[in-house]
């Protein structure tokens, strides 16, 4: 389906260049001399890169439908992350290079939400929150805690993040899948 310039909303999923691209932001201009221009900000569904552009008003797309499936990762055999369609049960097995970053928060039996552009499947996006617990980090110092001061930690699925100097091997963290961040111990 074709759509212009003139239809553009945030969120929306565009083809430009033979890559999907989402609408992150969108502008309408019409300069006092010349014709009308809309600057974009685009994001690469693959590679999450966003990027500036400037397209003349009226300019055609074609529109992509995006799909997100929510599915239970059930087990990772070294090649492949096992995923279970939690309505129908269906297990499909995904390659570890398209799982890609994803794969540092996934825990089993964790929700993730897979999103598809028709048959093909684009991204993994892990919960926003997950708790994943540390297995291992240097001792915290007595008397560190008054600054701002963090350290290393090992987590379960063997992603290091920088963590408060009170966090000890054994306990559960809540992180933020988007950053990285240490939010809290539970």
């Amino acid at each position: 389906m074709a759509i212009s310039t003139a239809d553009f909303r945030n969120g929306m999923c565009i083809e430009y260049n033979g890559k999907l691209c989402t609408i992150v932001e969108f502008q309408h201009v019409k300069p006092g001399k010349g014709g009308a221009f809309v600057r974009t900000k685009l994001r690469d569904i693959k590679t999450g890169r966003v990027v500036d552009y400037t397209f003349n008003s009226g300019t055609k797309f074609d529109s992509v439908r995006l799909e997100t499936k929510k599915m239970q990762y059930l087990y990772n055999d070294g090649a492949d992350f096992h995923f279970m369609d939690n309505d129908t049960y269906e297990q499909m097995a995904i390659s570890a290079e398209q799982v890609g970053d994803a794969a540092k928060w996934l825990k089993e039996n964790d929700e993730a939400t897979l999103m598809y552009a028709g048959d093909e499947l684009i991204s993994i996006e892990p919960q926003m929150f997950v708790e994943l617990e540390v297995t291992h980090t240097e001792p915290g110092f007595k008397g560190d805690t008054a600054t701002n001061t963090t350290k290393p930690a090992t987590l379960e699925t063997g992603t290091v993040v920088q963590v408060p100097t009170f966090v000890e091997i054994g306990d559960i963290l809540q992180i933020d899948t988007r950053d990285g961040r240490f939010v809290k111990r539970v």
